[in-house]
């Protein structure tokens, strides 16, 4: 569909040849306590030559990457926050025939780093690691292609796109108190395309329902049109991609202090063919994250509503992306990315030398 290639596993779980790609998980968790949690990782790839972001270009490397991360605790409305502006990945990484990952991120200092991983462990099962979460996530279902074939096509952009909609999580979290352990669910998307960037804007969904029932919808925005898109796959399985999503936003809004942008904070999801009615509300308020004059909001939902008639109930998660901002940091971006080169270059310079000193 639209020229795109067949989607084929496991080759395509790994990294592509394309200008932007990433790699994206969240989910809710809980202690044995019963104290809640929800959390969200992301890493990123773009070509710094092809993304159409200028002071990449002088960037002396045609793939870069970036990783963002948070961990939220719902009881106490506490989030913890990471953006990378770069990340340095380990040599061995995607050179393996399953998905893997290994990186940091180079503010850390050399000898004192965190590691983190993303990475397919057994048939159906992965791993990922930050500094806040080392979680395993096991796959009770066949992956969702979005559109029917893994290809969509939003305000004339295309892209590939699939998602692991009902992951079994387990792992260990930490906390104030040191690490706990944790279960609940968890939801993937990998996503691939040969677009460069646009201030359009967008409001996304990952809806996990009580019946097993998964929804993705999303409503997508640039300076002339507007799209939505949907798929949603059954308790057995089964993939539908419905054409009539209506997204209504609530009244309860959250304004950022930092950047002025107002993001909604609870919404209408009806597809009407489908007979389903959705009320969706954030769990925790401040969950912007900003990077450069990227700015966006990152949460964990309550989902009620019903379905041909039944009630149901869920969770999920929201991503508000390019909202109306007063305030960017490109700037700081440019500064920590500039300072991460030339330490990394400086680095690598010592220990030539250093080679050479021991050479001869």
């Amino acid at each position: 569909m639209f020229g795109l290639k067949p989607i084929k596993f496991p080759r395509d779980e790994s990294a592509h040849h394309n200008i932007i790609e990433w790699w994206y998980f969240n989910g809710h968790l809980q202690d044995k306590n019963g104290k809640k949690y929800a959390f969200m990782d992301c890493l990123f790839k773009a070509d710094a030559k092809k993304i159409n972001i200028p002071f990449l270009k002088k960037i002396p490397y045609r793939d870069i990457y970036f990783a963002h991360s948070l961990l939220s605790d719902l009881s106490q409305q506490k989030t913890e926050r990471e953006v990378q502006y770069l990340t340095f990945l380990s040599q061995d990484s995607f050179q393996r025939p399953e998905l893997f990952v290994n990186y940091r991120n180079p503010l850390e200092l050399t000898n004192n780093y965190t590691n983190y991983a993303i990475e397919k462990t057994a048939p159906q099962t992965y791993r990922i690691k930050t500094q806040n979460f080392d979680l395993a996530l096991k796959s009770t279902k066949p992956p969702l292609l979005e559109g029917g074939e893994g290809h969509i096509k939003v305000c004339g952009r295309k892209s590939y796109y699939y998602s692991l909609t009902n992951l079994s999580a387990h792992g260990l979290i930490k906390t104030d108190q040191g690490y706990s352990t944790v279960t609940g669910k968890a939801w993937m998307d990998h996503q691939w395309a040969d677009v460069s960037y646009r201030q359009d804007y967008w409001t996304w969904f990952a809806l996990q329902l009580t019946n097993q029932t998964e929804i993705m919808a999303c409503q997508y925005v640039d300076k002339k049109n507007q799209d939505t898109l949907v798929d949603i796959i059954s308790a057995t399985g089964q993939h539908r991609s419905p054409t009539d999503l209506i997204i209504t936003p609530g009244q309860e809004i959250f304004r950022s202090k930092l950047t002025k942008a107002e993001y909604p904070l609870s919404w209408l999801i009806e597809i009407p063919s489908q007979k389903i009615s959705l009320k969706v509300k954030a769990l925790i308020k401040e969950q912007e994250m900003v990077f450069g004059t990227i700015n966006y909001w990152e949460g964990p939902l309550a989902v009620s509503g019903s379905i041909n008639g039944r009630r149901v109930r869920g969770q999920g998660f929201a991503e508000l992306v390019g909202y109306p901002s007063q305030y960017n940091n490109l700037s700081l971006v440019k500064t920590k990315i500039k300072n991460i080169l030339d330490r990394e270059i400086h680095r690598s310079k010592t220990i030539f030398r250093k080679k050479r000193f021991l050479i001869f």
